[in-house]
Protein backbone atom coordinates (compact mmCIF):
# COMPACT_ATOMS: atom_id res chain seq x y z
CA UNK A 1 0.00 0.00 0.00
CA UNK A 2 1.15 3.51 -0.96
CA UNK A 3 0.00 6.89 -0.51
CA UNK A 4 -0.85 8.78 -3.45
CA UNK A 5 -1.10 12.54 -3.88
CA UNK A 6 -2.76 15.39 -5.27
CA UNK A 7 -3.70 19.12 -4.94
CA UNK A 8 -6.41 21.14 -6.08
CA UNK A 9 -7.16 24.59 -5.28
CA UNK A 10 -10.90 24.03 -4.70
CA UNK A 11 -11.95 20.67 -3.98
CA UNK A 12 -13.31 19.54 -7.51
CA UNK A 13 -10.75 20.03 -9.97
CA UNK A 14 -7.27 17.56 -9.12
CA UNK A 15 -3.51 17.74 -10.49
CA UNK A 16 -2.18 13.48 -9.73
CA UNK A 17 1.56 14.03 -7.88
CA UNK A 18 4.15 11.58 -7.47
CA UNK A 19 3.55 8.93 -5.49
CA UNK A 20 4.03 10.80 -1.59
CA UNK A 21 4.72 7.44 0.66
CA UNK A 22 6.53 4.58 -0.57
CA UNK A 23 6.41 0.88 1.72
CA UNK A 24 10.46 1.11 2.06
CA UNK A 25 11.08 0.80 5.71
CA UNK A 26 10.90 -2.50 8.30
CA UNK A 27 8.18 -1.38 10.17
CA UNK A 28 5.95 -1.03 6.52
CA UNK A 29 7.69 -2.89 4.00
CA UNK A 30 5.69 -6.22 3.88
CA UNK A 31 3.68 -8.21 1.62
CA UNK A 32 0.59 -7.39 2.89
CA UNK A 33 1.52 -4.28 4.52
CA UNK A 34 2.70 -1.02 3.57
CA UNK A 35 1.71 2.67 4.09
CA UNK A 36 -1.83 2.33 5.64
CA UNK A 37 -4.53 5.32 5.91
CA UNK A 38 -4.44 8.00 8.12
CA UNK A 39 -4.26 11.88 8.56
CA UNK A 40 -2.17 14.91 8.06
CA UNK A 41 -1.87 18.00 10.12
CA UNK A 42 -0.09 21.29 9.87
CA UNK A 43 2.44 22.71 12.65
CA UNK A 44 4.84 26.14 12.02
CA UNK A 45 4.67 25.41 8.14
CA UNK A 46 5.36 21.51 8.40
CA UNK A 47 2.83 19.16 6.58
CA UNK A 48 2.88 15.91 9.42
CA UNK A 49 1.58 13.34 7.82
CA UNK A 50 0.29 10.00 9.89
CA UNK A 51 -0.38 6.97 8.60
CA UNK A 52 -0.36 2.87 9.90
CA UNK A 53 2.73 1.23 8.96
CA UNK A 54 2.07 -2.71 8.23
CA UNK A 55 5.24 -4.48 8.84
CA UNK A 56 6.23 -8.33 7.10
CA UNK A 57 3.98 -10.17 10.26
CA UNK A 58 1.43 -7.86 9.10
CA UNK A 59 1.75 -6.11 12.30
CA UNK A 60 0.18 -2.72 12.59
CA UNK A 61 1.88 0.35 14.08
CA UNK A 62 1.95 4.17 13.82
CA UNK A 63 4.21 6.55 11.78
CA UNK A 64 4.93 9.91 10.83
CA UNK A 65 5.96 11.58 7.88
CA UNK A 66 6.74 15.05 7.31
CA UNK A 67 7.10 17.66 3.89
CA UNK A 68 7.96 21.27 4.26
CA UNK A 69 7.36 22.02 0.38
CA UNK A 70 4.23 20.02 -0.17
CA UNK A 71 6.28 17.75 -2.69
CA UNK A 72 8.98 15.79 -0.91
CA UNK A 73 8.32 13.56 1.93
CA UNK A 74 10.69 12.06 4.65
CA UNK A 75 9.96 9.74 7.41
CA UNK A 76 10.48 10.00 10.70
CA UNK A 77 13.49 8.87 12.35
CA UNK A 78 11.29 7.26 15.45
CA UNK A 79 9.35 5.74 13.93
CA UNK A 80 6.84 4.18 14.70
CA UNK A 81 5.73 6.37 17.17
CA UNK A 82 2.82 4.10 18.72
CA UNK A 83 4.40 0.52 18.70
CA UNK A 84 1.97 -1.47 20.49
CA UNK A 85 -2.41 -1.78 20.76
CA UNK A 86 -3.15 -0.94 24.47
CA UNK A 87 -5.69 -3.93 23.41
CA UNK A 88 -3.50 -6.65 22.47
CA UNK A 89 -4.27 -6.98 18.75
CA UNK A 90 -1.36 -5.47 16.78
CA UNK A 91 -3.21 -6.91 13.81
CA UNK A 92 -6.18 -5.12 14.61
CA UNK A 93 -4.85 -1.30 15.26
CA UNK A 94 -4.97 1.09 12.38
CA UNK A 95 -5.96 4.87 10.54
CA UNK A 96 -5.09 7.66 12.96
CA UNK A 97 -6.66 10.70 13.08
CA UNK A 98 -4.94 13.54 14.04
CA UNK A 99 -6.51 16.70 15.26
CA UNK A 100 -5.52 19.63 17.16
CA UNK A 101 -6.89 20.57 20.86
CA UNK A 102 -6.57 23.53 23.08
CA UNK A 103 -2.98 24.13 22.66
CA UNK A 104 -1.98 20.66 21.87
CA UNK A 105 -2.89 17.87 19.50
CA UNK A 106 -4.71 14.44 20.11
CA UNK A 107 -5.70 11.03 18.07
CA UNK A 108 -8.06 8.43 17.40
CA UNK A 109 -7.48 4.83 16.43
CA UNK A 110 -9.21 2.18 14.83
CA UNK A 111 -8.28 -0.90 17.12
CA UNK A 112 -10.11 -3.95 18.43
CA UNK A 113 -9.31 -7.18 20.43
CA UNK A 114 -11.21 -10.08 21.76
CA UNK A 115 -14.07 -9.49 18.78
CA UNK A 116 -15.05 -6.82 20.29
CA UNK A 117 -13.80 -3.09 18.15
CA UNK A 118 -13.10 0.16 19.92
CA UNK A 119 -11.64 3.82 18.96
CA UNK A 120 -8.27 4.40 20.91
CA UNK A 121 -7.55 7.99 22.02
CA UNK A 122 -3.80 9.51 22.71
CA UNK A 123 -2.24 12.71 23.61
CA UNK A 124 0.53 14.72 22.53
CA UNK A 125 2.03 18.17 22.68
CA UNK A 126 4.27 17.92 20.11
CA UNK A 127 3.04 15.77 17.75
CA UNK A 128 6.23 13.25 18.02
CA UNK A 129 5.53 11.70 22.01
CA UNK A 130 1.92 10.37 22.11
CA UNK A 131 0.45 9.06 25.78
CA UNK A 132 -2.70 6.27 25.44
CA UNK A 133 -5.57 8.26 27.43
CA UNK A 134 -7.68 5.22 27.40
CA UNK A 135 -10.41 3.88 25.08
CA UNK A 136 -12.67 6.66 23.16
CA UNK A 137 -15.71 4.03 22.72
CA UNK A 138 -15.53 0.14 23.34
CA UNK A 139 -18.57 -1.78 21.45
CA UNK A 140 -18.76 -4.87 20.30
CA UNK A 141 -22.03 -4.55 18.44
CA UNK A 142 -19.87 -2.66 15.64
CA UNK A 143 -17.43 -5.78 15.05
CA UNK A 144 -14.27 -6.80 15.80
CA UNK A 145 -12.81 -3.25 14.85
CA UNK A 146 -13.67 0.00 14.00
CA UNK A 147 -11.59 1.69 11.42
CA UNK A 148 -11.11 4.96 9.68
CA UNK A 149 -12.33 7.27 13.30
CA UNK A 150 -12.58 10.98 13.39
CA UNK A 151 -13.86 13.70 15.97
CA UNK A 152 -14.40 16.53 15.47
CA UNK A 153 -16.26 19.91 16.09
CA UNK A 154 -18.98 21.16 14.10
CA UNK A 155 -20.68 24.55 15.52
CA UNK A 156 -20.57 24.33 18.85
CA UNK A 157 -21.13 20.42 18.83
CA UNK A 158 -18.53 17.46 18.33
CA UNK A 159 -19.21 15.03 16.07
CA UNK A 160 -17.67 11.48 16.05
CA UNK A 161 -17.04 9.33 12.73
CA UNK A 162 -16.75 5.78 11.92
CA UNK A 163 -16.62 2.92 9.93
CA UNK A 164 -18.04 -0.47 11.17
CA UNK A 165 -17.31 -3.23 8.98
CA UNK A 166 -20.02 -5.64 10.98
CA UNK A 167 -23.05 -5.76 8.59
CA UNK A 168 -23.36 -5.99 4.97
CA UNK A 169 -23.01 -3.26 3.50
CA UNK A 170 -20.87 -2.11 5.65
CA UNK A 171 -22.05 0.93 7.34
CA UNK A 172 -20.29 4.64 8.40
CA UNK A 173 -21.64 5.45 11.82
CA UNK A 174 -22.12 9.37 13.66
CA UNK A 175 -23.04 10.47 16.93
CA UNK A 176 -23.12 13.96 18.14
CA UNK A 177 -22.25 15.26 21.67
CA UNK A 178 -19.72 16.85 23.82
CA UNK A 179 -15.52 15.90 23.96
CA UNK A 180 -13.94 17.67 27.12
CA UNK A 181 -10.25 16.25 25.79
CA UNK A 182 -10.86 12.72 26.87
CA UNK A 183 -14.19 11.79 26.79
CA UNK A 184 -16.70 12.19 24.21
CA UNK A 185 -20.19 11.89 25.42
CA UNK A 186 -23.13 11.52 23.02
CA UNK A 187 -26.78 12.72 23.14
CA UNK A 188 -29.63 11.25 23.50
CA UNK A 189 -32.80 12.15 22.70
CA UNK A 190 -34.98 13.96 25.73
CA UNK A 191 -36.54 11.80 27.64
CA UNK A 192 -35.36 8.77 26.04
CA UNK A 193 -31.86 8.56 28.15
CA UNK A 194 -31.73 4.50 27.59
CA UNK A 195 -32.26 5.58 23.23
CA UNK A 196 -29.13 4.53 20.87
CA UNK A 197 -27.01 7.63 19.85
CA UNK A 198 -25.64 6.48 17.00
CA UNK A 199 -27.20 7.07 13.45
CA UNK A 200 -26.46 6.62 9.63
CA UNK A 201 -26.98 9.60 7.08
CA UNK A 202 -24.91 8.10 4.09
CA UNK A 203 -27.08 4.50 3.73
CA UNK A 204 -26.00 3.78 0.37
CA UNK A 205 -23.99 0.49 -0.26
CA UNK A 206 -21.09 2.60 -1.98
CA UNK A 207 -19.58 4.72 0.68
CA UNK A 208 -16.76 3.66 3.51
CA UNK A 209 -13.93 5.15 5.18
CA UNK A 210 -14.91 8.40 4.89
CA UNK A 211 -12.16 11.21 6.24
CA UNK A 212 -12.37 14.67 7.42
CA UNK A 213 -10.76 17.90 6.35
CA UNK A 214 -10.82 21.51 8.06
CA UNK A 215 -11.52 23.62 5.16
CA UNK A 216 -9.44 27.63 5.77
CA UNK A 217 -13.25 28.86 6.37
CA UNK A 218 -13.45 26.40 9.29
CA UNK A 219 -16.01 24.23 6.95
CA UNK A 220 -15.46 20.37 7.67
CA UNK A 221 -15.37 18.49 4.28
CA UNK A 222 -16.21 14.53 4.69
CA UNK A 223 -14.39 12.69 1.33
CA UNK A 224 -15.24 8.96 1.24
CA UNK A 225 -14.18 5.81 -0.41
CA UNK A 226 -16.70 5.13 -3.31
CA UNK A 227 -16.39 1.11 -2.91
CA UNK A 228 -17.90 -1.75 -1.29
CA UNK A 229 -16.44 -5.08 -0.27
CA UNK A 230 -18.56 -6.88 -2.71
CA UNK A 231 -16.84 -4.80 -5.90
CA UNK A 232 -14.50 -6.58 -7.72
CA UNK A 233 -12.32 -5.67 -10.69
CA UNK A 234 -13.65 -6.84 -13.58
CA UNK A 235 -11.16 -8.94 -16.65
CA UNK A 236 -8.76 -6.38 -18.03
CA UNK A 237 -9.70 -4.14 -14.98
CA UNK A 238 -6.96 -2.10 -13.19
CA UNK A 239 -8.86 -0.65 -10.23
CA UNK A 240 -11.89 -0.49 -8.34
CA UNK A 241 -13.53 2.20 -6.62
CA UNK A 242 -13.27 6.14 -6.46
CA UNK A 243 -13.87 8.56 -4.45
CA UNK A 244 -17.17 10.83 -3.52
CA UNK A 245 -17.95 14.20 -4.14
CA UNK A 246 -16.80 15.96 -1.20
CA UNK A 247 -19.49 17.24 1.43
CA UNK A 248 -19.83 19.82 4.03
CA UNK A 249 -20.99 18.60 7.41
CA UNK A 250 -23.38 21.03 8.85
CA UNK A 251 -26.62 20.84 11.76
CA UNK A 252 -30.06 21.64 9.61
CA UNK A 253 -32.65 24.37 11.66
CA UNK A 254 -33.66 20.42 13.27
CA UNK A 255 -30.64 20.10 14.91
CA UNK A 256 -30.07 17.43 12.45
CA UNK A 257 -26.20 16.81 11.29
CA UNK A 258 -26.64 16.66 7.34
CA UNK A 259 -24.00 16.17 4.55
CA UNK A 260 -24.65 18.33 1.51
CA UNK A 261 -21.98 18.67 -1.41
CA UNK A 262 -19.38 21.18 -1.34
CA UNK A 263 -20.90 24.76 -1.88
CA UNK A 264 -18.63 25.41 -4.83
CA UNK A 265 -20.36 21.93 -6.42
CA UNK A 266 -24.12 22.75 -5.75
CA UNK A 267 -23.98 23.90 -9.40
CA UNK A 268 -23.33 20.43 -10.49
CA UNK A 269 -26.68 18.79 -8.77
CA UNK A 270 -29.76 17.78 -10.54
CA UNK A 271 -33.27 18.38 -9.36
CA UNK A 272 -34.48 15.41 -11.91
CA UNK A 273 -32.14 13.09 -13.03
CA UNK A 274 -32.90 10.00 -15.48
CA UNK A 275 -31.45 7.55 -12.67
CA UNK A 276 -33.98 8.64 -9.95
CA UNK A 277 -37.28 7.73 -10.49
CA UNK A 278 -40.27 7.41 -6.93
CA UNK A 279 -43.24 5.24 -7.86
CA UNK A 280 -45.74 3.19 -5.64
CA UNK A 281 -44.16 4.11 -2.86
CA UNK A 282 -40.34 3.29 -3.39
CA UNK A 283 -37.34 5.80 -4.16
CA UNK A 284 -35.49 3.68 -6.80
CA UNK A 285 -32.01 3.82 -8.68
CA UNK A 286 -32.33 2.75 -12.61
CA UNK A 287 -29.88 2.36 -15.28
CA UNK A 288 -30.90 0.53 -18.28
CA UNK A 289 -34.21 -0.34 -17.79
CA UNK A 290 -32.72 -2.41 -14.66
CA UNK A 291 -33.50 -1.20 -11.06
CA UNK A 292 -29.72 -1.16 -9.08
CA UNK A 293 -31.27 0.16 -5.89
CA UNK A 294 -34.48 0.84 -3.82
CA UNK A 295 -35.92 2.51 -0.90
CA UNK A 296 -39.41 2.35 0.57
CA UNK A 297 -40.78 6.20 1.19
CA UNK A 298 -44.18 7.08 2.63
CA UNK A 299 -43.79 10.68 0.65
CA UNK A 300 -41.84 11.21 -2.37
CA UNK A 301 -38.56 12.55 -0.91
CA UNK A 302 -36.52 16.06 -2.09
CA UNK A 303 -33.89 14.89 -3.85
CA UNK A 304 -30.93 16.46 -5.53
CA UNK A 305 -28.43 14.20 -7.58
CA UNK A 306 -24.99 14.30 -8.51
CA UNK A 307 -23.89 12.08 -11.86
CA UNK A 308 -20.48 11.56 -12.48
CA UNK A 309 -19.09 8.41 -14.66
CA UNK A 310 -20.68 5.00 -13.87
CA UNK A 311 -21.98 6.21 -9.84
CA UNK A 312 -24.98 8.81 -8.64
CA UNK A 313 -24.77 10.36 -5.34
CA UNK A 314 -28.81 11.46 -3.76
CA UNK A 315 -28.86 13.86 -1.39
CA UNK A 316 -32.04 13.29 0.20
CA UNK A 317 -34.72 16.03 2.04
CA UNK A 318 -32.03 18.46 2.80
CA UNK A 319 -28.91 15.83 3.42
CA UNK A 320 -29.95 14.14 6.33
CA UNK A 321 -29.36 11.32 3.85
CA UNK A 322 -27.04 10.19 1.31
CA UNK A 323 -27.41 7.29 -0.66
CA UNK A 324 -24.19 6.82 -3.11
CA UNK A 325 -24.71 3.87 -5.50
CA UNK A 326 -22.99 2.68 -8.88
CA UNK A 327 -25.19 2.01 -11.70
CA UNK A 328 -22.89 0.37 -13.69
Amino acid sequence: MHWGHCVSDDLITWEELPIALYPDMPYDNGSNGGCFSGSAIEKDGRLYLFYTSVDEEGNQTQSIAFTDDGLNFSKYEGNPVIRDNPLGDNKEFRDPKVFAYEGGYRMVVGAGAHNTGAILLYKSQDLLHWDYAGPLLTDGRFGNIIECPNLFPVEDRWVLMFSSIKAMPHRVIFAVGEFDGTVFTPEVPDGQPDSWPYFTIETGPDFYAPQILEAPDGRMINIAWMYNWNRHADKGQIQVGAFTFPREMSFDRAGRLTMLPLTEGMHLLKKESSFVVYESGLLKVKFNDRTVLERPYAHEPDVLTLEDVGCVELFINGGVENITVYVC
